[in-house]
């Protein structure tokens, strides 16, 4: 297990506590080490800075008992954007329709790199429209991917926005 995956599995259940997904752990650098948690609300509310403080001190909190990473790293919490990482099989089938970028770990039909719209999932494949075709694309072997900023997608997310947004009334109004 890597020490991301370790992490993960420590964070996820108080990420959750809190009403966050955790979408992503990530260990960067050798002389000065990042840990980033990349994380979102559940309720698909967008995030915001204090949302970012108190996943921060959660983490922090835990990370200083259970110490899973040696050595001195900086902890940095954030969103996964607009143009989030596509981590978890579900996040291909969640995003269809929209354009990403798919970096392979080994070739697929001689190419290591796609870009086109996402199609969904097939079993555990990635189904990618490209210009010149479709690609099926075995999950495990993704090294990484993510959605590529479009006019489609800034209007879906800020559709996305509103909608939380006028929910989030409907409850204060409603209360």
């Amino acid at each position: 297990m890597t020490l991301e995956q370790r992490t993960a599995e420590l964070i996820t259940p108080a990420l959750e506590d809190l009403g966050f997904e955790l979408v992503r752990v990530l260990l960067s650098g050798n002389q000065r080490r990042k840990l980033q948690i990349m994380a979102e609300p559940v309720d698909g509310q967008p995030m915001t800075v204090d949302h970012c403080a108190d996943i921060s001190r959660q983490v922090s909190a835990l990370l200083d008992v259970e110490d899973p990473i040696p050595g001195a790293y900086t902890l940095e919490v954030s969103s996964p954007g607009i143009d989030r990482p596509l981590v978890k099989l579900a996040d291909f089938e969640r995003f269809a329709g929209f354009d990403a970028r798919v970096e392979m770990q080994t070739p697929v039909d001689g190419r290591r790199r796609f870009s086109g719209r996402l199609a969904g999932v097939d079993g555990d494949q990635v189904v990618i429209d490209l210009t010149d075709g479709t690609a099926r694309l075995p999950y495990v072997d993704i090294l990484k991917s993510k959605l590529l900023m479009t006019d489609a997608l800034i209007e879906a997310h800020q559709q996305a926005a509103a909608q939380a947004e006028s929910e989030a009334d409907a409850e204060v109004g409603g209360a």
